[in-house]
């Protein structure tokens, strides 16, 4: 499998079939003398900054943590062994609505989108 290629910025779905997000980093454990092994996907802009350089990923953690408390200074983290099947979306053994992944989502619907007439 070609990590890259097969996992980095595919869709990412729930056990209910609830489109989460893309994946935007892979985590590996080093090990001596071994191969490296996956431990999990992250998912989110803390990632996302990060891939563009350690300046935009600390920039991006001190907004998360103002506007989101320290909570939300972490990128979101998907074990892999919570992963279930990688085709065309990546399917995980989770429920998006039992993490923290859609609380900015949720916090725009109730505060902005949701006081627009007509919305």
């Amino acid at each position: 499998m070609d990590l890259l290629r097969d996992l980095l910025d595919k869709q990412v779905v729930d056990r209910n079939g609830v489109k989460i997000g893309k994946v935007d980093g892979i985590m590996a454990q080093l090990r001596p003398d071994r191969p490296p092994r996956i431990v999990a996907i992250e998912l989110g802009s803390i990632t996302l900054a990060r891939r563009l350089g350690s300046r935009p990923g600390r920039w991006m953690v001190w907004l998360a943590a103002k506007l989101g408390g320290e909570r939300h200074a972490e990128p979101h983290r998907i074990p892999w062994k919570k992963v279930r099947d990688i085709g065309v979306d990546i399917e995980v053994d989770i429920d998006v609505h039992r993490t923290a992944i859609f609380d900015w989502q949720d916090w725009l619907r109730d505060h902005v989108i949701g006081r627009i007439p007509g919305a």
